[in-house]
C-alpha cells in the first residue's frame, strides 16, 4: 500500500487563527493602497473585530501594519478628518499586542483639538468618546446629555419597524458603543430591545446578511439570544460566501458582510472564519438572494392604500395572497421568530396623513 502525501500548500491555513493572520496580511498589503481611505476603513473594521472578540495573535501577525504604526502620528496630524479610523487602528494594534504606547497621547490630542466636538452626528461623537475613553481620556466634557440622546434614539422602536437601513445601522452601532463591544451591559430598556427585534425582522425579510449579523451581535451584547431562525439562516449563508483571488483596486465587494457574519458566528460561539484565504489580492462574494420578500411585502401593502390595517391577524391572509411562494415561506419564518403582531403594527403604516386640500381653506 503506497504512502499518502500531504501537500504543504503556502496558502493553506489549518486553524481560524491562521486564517485571521492571513486576513491581516491581505487587508494590510494586498487589497488597497494605503493612500486610499477605504484602506483605513477596511483595516480598522478588521482589527476592531479581532480586538473585540479577544483574538490572540503572535507578535509577527501584526508585522504588516508595523510601518503604519511607526508613522501613525504624522498621518493623524495631516489627516485629522479621518481621526476615528486612525485612532481605532492605533488602539487596536496596541491592544492586540503590537509594542508601543502611542494611543494615549493620540487620544489626548484628539480631545485637545476638539475633533469630537466638530462632529455633527451623535453616533460619531459616541464612537469618538468610546475610542478616547479606552485610554482614560474624556473628549466631550461639555456634552453630558449625549448618552441620554442615544437612549432616546434607540427607544423609538416604531422607527425601526419601517425600512430605513441608515437608522438600523446607527441602532446597532449605538449598542456596540454603549456595551463597549460586549464588555458591559448596555442596560437597554424593553423599547430598545424591541427596536433591535424590529430591525432584525426587516433584515431577515430582506435576506440581508450584513445587517442581520449586526443585529444578532447587538442582541448578544445586550444579553439577549437572537431568534434561532435568524442565526440558523445566517450561519448557513456563511458557508456560501466565496473568498477568491482578485485584482487590487477600488471596486467594492462583499468584505463587510463577510466580516460581520463571521463576527456573529464568533460571538454566538459557533466558530467562524472557516474559509481558506488565497494568496495575493482577495475579493469576497456573498450569496445572492433568489427572492425579495421585503419588496414584495411592501409593494403589496402599498397597493392596498387606505385598506391597510395595523393588526397582523386581520391582514395576514390578504398579505400572503399577494406574495410569491418563496416570499411567503420567508414571511412565515419571520412571523414565527418574533412578536410579529407588534412588528407589523409599525410596519403596516396604516392611518397615514390625509390628502392635502387642493386650494386655500376659507
Amino acid at each position: 500500500m503506497g504512502s499518502v502525501l500531504h501537500l504543504d500548500l503556502p496558502f493553506r491555513q489549518a486553524t481560524p487563527a491562521a486564517r485571521k493572520i492571513a486576513l491581516i496580511q491581505r487587508f494590510a498589503a494586498e487589497r488597497r493602497s494605503r493612500g486610499d481611505v477605504f484602506w483605513l476603513k477596511e483595516n480598522a473594521e478588521l482589527l476592531n473585530l479581532l480586538e473585540s472578540t479577544g483574538a490572540r495573535l503572535e507578535p509577527e501577525a501584526l508585522e504588516p501594519l508595523a510601518d503604519f504604526y511607526e508613522h501613525f502620528e504624522s498621518r493623524l496630524g495631516f489627516f485629522p478628518q479621518y481621526y476615528r479610523f486612525l485612532l481605532s487602528l492605533c488602539l487596536d494594534l496596541e491592544d492586540l499586542g503590537l509594542s508601543g504606547t502611542k494611543g494615549e497621547a493620540a487620544a489626548r490630542w484628539v480631545a485637545q483639538e476638539g475633533l469630537a466636538d466638530a462632529e455633527l452626528s451623535d453616533l460619531q461623537r459616541a464612537e469618538a468618546r468610546r475610542l478616547c475613553q479606552r485610554r482614560g481620556i474624556e473628549p466631550l466634557k461639555a456634552d453630558e446629555a449625549l448618552t441620554h440622546r442615544l437612549y432616546a434614539f434607540v427607544t423609538q422602536c416604531e422607527t425601526f419597524a419601517r425600512p430605513n437601513k441608515k437608522a438600523a445601522y446607527e441602532l446597532t452601532h449605538i449598542v456596540f458603543y454603549l456595551s463597549e463591544y460586549g464588555r458591559r451591559s448596555p442596560e437597554l430598556p424593553r423599547a430598545a430591545l424591541d427596536s433591535l427585534y424590529h430591525a432584525g425582522t426587516l433584515a431577515f425579510l430582506e435576506l440581508n446578511t450584513d445587517l442581520l449579523s449586526e443585529v444578532c451581535i447587538a442582541l448578544r451584547f445586550a444579553g439577549q439570544t437572537p431568534p434561532v431562525t435568524w442565526e440558523s439562516w445566517l450561519f448557513a449563508q456563511a458557508r456560501l460566501f466565496v473568498v477568491e483571488s482578485g485584482a487590487p483596486g477600488w471596486a467594492q465587494d462583499d468584505y463587510h458582510p463577510y466580516l460581520m457574519i463571521n463576527w456573529a458566528m464568533s460571538v454566538a460561539g459557533q466558530g467562524g472564519f472557516g474559509a481558506q484565504i488565497p494568496e495575493g489580492p482577495i475579493q469576497f462574494r456573498a450569496p445572492r438572494p433568489h427572492v425579495a420578500p421585503l419588496r414584495e411585502l411592501s409593494e403589496g401593502l402599498l397597493a392596498m392604500a387606505q385598506d391597510r390595517r395595523p393588526e397582523w391577524h386581520h391582514m395576514r391572509d390578504r398579505v400572503g395572497d399577494s406574495l410569491s411562494d418563496a416570499a411567503r415561506e420567508v414571511l412565515q419564518e419571520a412571523e414565527a421568530a418574533v412578536d410579529f403582531e407588534a412588528f407589523f403594527a409599525g410596519f403596516a403604516r396604516a392611518g397615514g396623513p390625509a390628502a392635502c386640500p387642493s386650494g386655500p381653506t376659507r
